[in-house]
């Protein structure tokens, strides 16, 4: 039952058609037409993210993620925003460490502002003086929100820092303030040539459009924007095995003790990645799963359990992490958060067990298309990271493709001590030892 369960559901799910072509300047277009409900996604993929930094000017893709909202040479400062919320729309654009995303969600009439709008962030945005310190300001009030002054916001730092040591994944999306406080106008605008061209970007667009009307506003908005004509920089730096476990202790502001297990994994795409990411739904996916029912429901280890993949267009990380309940140590915590690793290792996860994360994988994947922006985004992710926005129909067959054995056989090979970064963070009381001594914090 459970198998025909997912196999309905399965046929259940509309294939999302769509078009895509180039422009002549090298900009990738793809259009999807819903013309269910009067709303359309206007959204521009930038194949560049922290890991394309000179490594002494990181946080430059984060900082204009914020700086290309300024305005440009037809938008007054402070405008951008308006011209959305006044249509009726909103408006976010996000960064990661491989690509920076933007998007309109606008009234379907509103199309053309949504192009106009990109075509603007693309072709002449306002990077000046005034603009660059307005953001600087804000990326500062940022990381103190998100990091400095939440309660372990400083995991991922801590984590990047230890698990890679040459590859430009070493350091989070939001970077150094100190470099961008040492940066001068003239690199900020290098930065914007050198990544902001038609030829790194993928415009994708879902909705309700016509797409012969949408292709000739693109034209109108986009065709006449030059090639940006320099080589787009991409990290060809390979990080290297890890051969022993790496263990430190951070203190933190916090309240309950966290243990932090980081092992490398394969790039996203790759056969490997989309067993793990399987495993992680069979350790933490919902209530039901390993880690939960075992070490927050029945052991009460556990206040927080997660196991999920961190992946990425090159070699990732796949992350297990606990918060230990009231009264319980680190130590014990990190126990249980082995031994469920180690029970998917030794042992093929029942068959039963193994429909059901079936069905919660193609739950995710038809939800993740249930809106506008959703596809839109999917389009151009899988155009931009595996070289066919096809995949939105046809992923699904990869994780199908997925045995029980290559779950145990992922689990062997990945999650092994000598592949791991292990932190345990202590409140930052526990810095004051028995004996007086102070241990040093690596904060």
């Amino acid at each position: 039952m459970v198998m025909l369960g997912w196999l309905l559901s399965a046929a259940q799910a509309p294939k999302i058609e769509f078009t895509e072509y180039d422009l002549d300047n090298g900009l990738h277009v793809i259009l999807h037409q819903d013309n269910s409900t009067p709303i359309v996604a206007v959204s521009v993929l930038y194949h560049v993210g922290s890991k394309n930094e000179d490594p002494e000017r990181t946080g430059f893709a984060h900082f204009f993620e914020h700086l290309l909202f300024e305005g440009s040479e037809n938008i007054k400062r402070g405008e951008f925003d308006k011209y959305i919320t006044n249509a009726g729309g909103t408006n976010n654009a996000n960064t990661s460490n491989d690509r920076t995303y933007y998007y309109e969600i606008l009234p379907s009439n509103q199309l053309e502002l949504g192009l106009w709008l990109e075509s603007e962030r693309m072709m002449h945005a306002k990077i000046d003086p005034e603009g660059v310190e307005t953001q600087r300001e804000v990326v500062k009030e940022e990381k103190r929100q998100r990091m400095d002054n939440q309660p372990y916001g400083s995991i991922l730092t801590e984590i990047l820092k230890r698990a890679y040591t040459v590859h430009p994944y070493r350091w989070p999306t939001i970077g150094s303030l100190e470099h961008l406080n040492s940066a001068t106008l003239e690199e900020f605008i290098d930065f914007y040539k050198t990544f902001y061209v038609p030829e790194n970007a993928t415009l994708s667009i879902a909705g309700d459009i016509d797409i012969k009307g949408a292709k000739a506003a693109i034209d109108k908005y986009f065709k006449d924007i030059k090639r940006g004509g320099k080589p787009i920089p991409r990290p060809t730096v390979v990080e290297p095995p890890q051969k022993e476990e790496i263990r430190d202790v951070v203190f933190d502001n916090i309240q309950l003790p966290a243990v932090i297990q980081t092992y490398h994994m394969p790039a996203q795409g790759t056969p490997d990645s989309y067993a793990l990411n399987m495993l992680s739904t069979v350790l933490s996916g919902g209530q039901s799963s390993r880690m939960y029912k075992s070490l927050v429901d029945e052991q009460k280890k556990a206040y927080v359990v997660q196991a999920f993949p961190f992946s990425s267009e090159d070699p990732g990380l796949y992350i297990a992490l606990g918060l230990a309940n009231v009264g319980v140590s680190v130590d014990e915590l990190e126990k249980g958060m082995d031994e469920e690793i180690r029970k998917v290792q030794e042992e093929l996860i029942p068959e039963k067990e193994f429909q059901k994360v079936r069905n919660q994988i193609e739950s995710d994947y038809v939800q993740g298309n249930s809106s506008m922006i959703g596809i839109a985004e999917q389009l151009a992710n899988y155009h931009v990271y595996y070289g066919d926005a096809g995949l939105i129909n046809n992923e699904l067959d990869r994780f199908m493709k997925i045995t029980r054995e290559d779950l145990q056989r992922v689990a062997k090979k990945y999650l092994t001590k000598e592949n791991r970064v292990v932190l345990h963070y202590l409140p930052k009381s526990a810095q004051q030892q028995p004996d007086g001594a102070k241990v040093k914090s690596d904060n």
